[in-house]
């Protein structure tokens, strides 16, 4: 892969980017002009492919490996991107899990997996990015538009994915000086492995009419949003949480 520094173009993060929402975002992002850090848990081939593929459309790209969950691995993957395209203008943390129980079954391993991923991982993202981004730069955090409905099963997920709301909205607060915008994108039901598995057919059709324009969302929606989030045009938005559902909640 091209690692050589330069400076010409913004440089952007994509965290959880191998498959699904991140995926979709990464590689509209390298259509869009951006250097893009490819960022993967343990997809390392997936993760590869996409960095190939903005490469192969006229992009500049790197695949790196770390686990949003630990500290070192994180800092790692901003020391990569760094190392790579010369600084940092966007980062966008997509990487989270989700696992369905109940309050009553479920266990505290269960729990702090979730909470690990999801909000342990969002923070220790968020810190690089306050610490290293441009000035002018743009972060963006992925959260969920099931808090509102608060759907059985959901629990810990949800919880981990209100802290996420919260931090952006402390972190827009505390970039004040710097020019920097962060915002959360909020999908509702979205036609990934992450959403579908588990669910059968039937509940699949059921999910995909609740909202009003009836149908599930696709990653390419919620790339579409942020990048408008990343553009000249959402320079003016700010501690915002935009709930990306189709309008189902």
């Amino acid at each position: 892969m091209n690692t050589n520094a330069k400076t010409d173009r913004k440089s952007a993060i994509v965290t959880g980017a191998s498959k699904g929402i991140g995926r979709a975002i990464a590689l509209r992002l390298g259509r869009e002009d951006f250097a893009v850090t490819v960022g993967y848990a343990g997809s390392r081939g997936a993760a590869e492919e996409v960095a190939r593929q903005i490469q192969a459309e006229g992009g500049r790209a790197i695949a790196v490996q770390g686990d949003v969950a630990d500290e070192a691995d994180v800092a790692a993957v901003f020391d990569a991107a760094e190392k790579a395209f010369g600084g940092l203008d966007a980062v966008v943390n997509s990487a989270g899990v989700m696992e369905l129980f109940t309050i009553a079954d479920g266990d505290s391993a269960q729990f702090d997996k979730i909470i690990s991923t999801n909000l342990r991982g969002t923070f220790l993202v968020l810190q690089q990015a306050a610490r290293r981004i441009r000035n002018g730069g743009r972060i963006v955090a992925l959260s969920s538009s099931v808090l509102a409905p608060a759907f059985p099963q959901y629990g810990a997920y949800i919880a981990s994915k209100a802290g996420v709301e919260g931090l952006v909205r402390v972190l827009a607060n505390e970039m004040r000086g710097k020019q920097v915008t962060v915002n959360a994108v909020a999908p509702g039901p979205v036609a990934t492995d992450l959403f579908l598995e588990g669910k059968s057919p039937e509940l699949v059709e059921r999910l995909s009419k609740l909202p009003p324009l009836e149908r599930l969302g696709q990653p390419e929606d919620i790339a579409g949003l942020v990048s408008f989030l990343l553009g000249p045009d959402g320079g003016w938005v700010n501690a915002q949480i935009l709930r990306a559902n189709g309008g189902f909640a």
